[in-house]
């Protein structure tokens, strides 16, 4: 071996070790055909957490999992029928389950959408009871766009995350953060249901768009919860919140 590829490869060797010492966790990110799972994992990883996707996950070995999703609650609830029983599991472990958008949807017990599709009902993972319900008045369906957290209740997720008065805070959803707002209030939403718990208490922030919606929701134990939005697409505001999950996981 050349003085050169040593040098490379010893350079590569110590990257890689940075990398791993680096990592405060192991997360798992699971795969079941829905979702933007790079942009989620690239989040994790700036986040400071090691990543794996997989269809096969080992949920003991995992300090924390996360269920992302875009689509359709029934199709979720389906695709990720295989993975059911090792989420319940790790969930009565005590292991940090978090729910992003379609995923946050699906930690809870029904929804609407699954009743209107005509097909019979179809269960969520009831991990936190209550349903899902589409959006009415005359909003613009799907929420999409920029809006503001307006925090309710402690919780290590949200920590550092606070909701402020500011130009477009009555829930516009518009393309950008609106002018003059602070680091941390603002996430990007795409949906057109929205989570209702059957407890208030698991509400840990709120949101307004025509009606004030759950935009983050937690179990009373705290170790499961999700977000309506994505942090993965939130900036700073989502960093935060990302590194606030590794943090729960590496504790």
């Amino acid at each position: 071996m050349s003085q050169t590829a040593g040098r490379e490869q010893r350079a590569e060797g110590e990257a890689k070790g940075r990398k791993e010492s680096e990592a405060t966790a192991e997360v798992v990110v699971l795969d079941y055909g829905l979702g933007n799972l790079r942009s989620v994992t690239r989040g994790l990883e700036r986040a400071g957490a090691a990543v794996e996707i997989s269809v096969d996950p080992d949920f003991e070995r995992a300090d924390g999992v996360v269920l992302p999703g875009v689509g359709a609650f029934r199709e979720g609830v389906e695709n990720a029928g295989p993975y059911r029983e090792g989420l319940l599991g790790a969930a009565e472990r005590g292991t940090p389950i978090f729910g992003i958008c379609l995923g946050m949807q699906m930690l809870l017990s029904t929804s609407e959408e699954a009743e209107t599709a005509g097909q019979g009902d179809v269960t969520g993972l009831d991990l936190i009871p209550g349903t899902n319900v589409r959006f009415g008045g005359d909003r613009k369906v799907p929420h999409m766009g920029w809006n503001e957290l307006s925090v309710e209740r402690d919780h290590p997720i949200v920590a550092g995350i606070e909701g402020t008065e500011g130009v477009g805070a009555d829930g516009d959803g518009g393309d950008e953060p609106a002018s003059g707002s602070v680091d941390g209030e603002y996430a990007y939403f795409v949906h057109s249901y929205y989570a209702v718990p059957e407890e208030a208490e698991a509400v840990v922030a709120t949101t307004d768009y025509g009606t004030e919606f759950a935009s983050v929701i937690a179990n009373p134990e705290g170790t499961v919860f999700g977000t309506q939005f994505h942090p993965e697409k939130s900036g700073e505001t989502g960093l935060k919140i990302l590194r606030n999950f590794v943090a729960i996981c590496a504790g």
